[in-house]
C-alpha cells in the first residue's frame, strides 16, 4: 500500500526513476506488519531518514534469497530497517547495528525492545569507523550480509574494515550511492557543500567496481544501491 506521504518526500527531491514507474511498483507492495507500518509512518511525519519503498522490497526480497544468519547495519536511525530485516531473516539469525547519533538511539532501543526484538537486535552505540575497526574478524564472527546506511561521505571510509568483516560468499549492499542524481554530475556542478560527499562517493564506487575481492552492480533504485558480493 502506497504511502502519499513518501511520495510527496520523494517529489521534493531529484528523482533517478521516472516518478510514474516508482508510484506504480510501490503500488503493488503487500502491507507490512502493522508495527512497522506504524514506525514508517512515524518516521515520515518526523523526517526521520529511513530506507524508501523500493529499497524494503529489494532488501526483503534478497534476505528471503540469501538467507544471511549474522547481518551487520551501519546506520540505526530509530531502528526501522533492523527490524524490518529482524522480520525476513532466518530464525536463529542476529542482526548487530551501529548507530552514532545520541537523540535517536534511545527511540531505537525503545522500538526493539517494545516489539520483543532485544535478543535479536543488538545495538552499538558510537562512531562506526571506531565500532568497525573494533570488532573482530574471525571466521565465526564474520557476517553473511552488511547493509551500508550511515553517513554517505563515510562508505569510502568503513570500506576496509567492511570487507574484513564480510565472509566470503557475503553481500555488502550499499543504499543512497547516487544521491538524487548528483553523482553522475561534474564536480562542479554539485553545491559547494556537497562536493567532498560527491567525491567520496564517486571513490566508493570505482572502488567497489574495481577491488578484485569484489563482484558489483549498480542499480537505479530507490536513491540508488549496489550490491556487492565477496569473492
Amino acid at each position: 500500500m502506497i504511502d502519499n506521504r513518501q511520495v510527496t518526500r520523494q517529489k521534493e527531491e531529484k528523482m533517478i526513476v521516472e516518478q510514474r514507474y516508482v508510484d506504480y511498483i510501490n503500488s503493488l507492495e503487500r502491507e507490512m506488519p502493522a508495527y512497522l507500518e506504524e514506525l514508517e509512518r512515524f518516521a515520515l511525519d518526523t523526517d526521520v531518514p529511513i530506507i524508501r519503498k523500493e529499497m524494503q522490497s529489494f532488501l526483503k526480497t534478497l534476505l528471503v534469497m540469501n538467507k544471511p544468519r549474522q547481518i551487520l547495519e551501519v546506520g540505526t536511525a530509530i531502528g526501522f530497517s533492523a527490524l524490518l530485516m529482524s522480520e525476513y531473516m532466518p530464525d536463529g539469525g542476529h542482526i548487530t547495528t551501529i548507530e552514532k547519533y545520541e537523540k535517536r538511539i534511545p527511540l531505537a532501543r525503545e522500538n526493539f525492545a517494545k516489539n520483543g526484538k532485544e535478543e535479536q537486535i543488538t545495538l552499538l552505540e558510537g562512531d562506526a569507523a571506531e565500532i568497525l575497526a573494533s570488532l573482530a574478524d574471525k571466521e565465526e564472527q564474520q557476517f553473511d550480509l552488511i547493509f551500508m546506511d550511515a553517513a554517505k561521505g563515510q562508505y569510502i571510509h568503513f570500506m576496509p574494515d567492511v570487507l574484513r568483516l564480510l565472509k566470503t560468499g557475503g553481500v555488502l549492499l550499499s543504499d543512497n550511492v547516487l544521491q538524487d542524481g548528483d553523482v553522475i554530475e561534474s564536480r562542479y556542478a554539485v553545491t559547494r557543500r556537497n562536493r567532498t560527499i560527491h567525491t567520496r562517493m564517486r571513490d566508493y564506487l570505482y572502488e567497489l567496481k574495481n577491488n578484485a575481492l569484489l563482484q558489483t552492480s549498480i542499480i537505479p533504485l530507490g536513491d540508488g544501491i549496489a550490491l556487492s558480493v565477496k569473492k
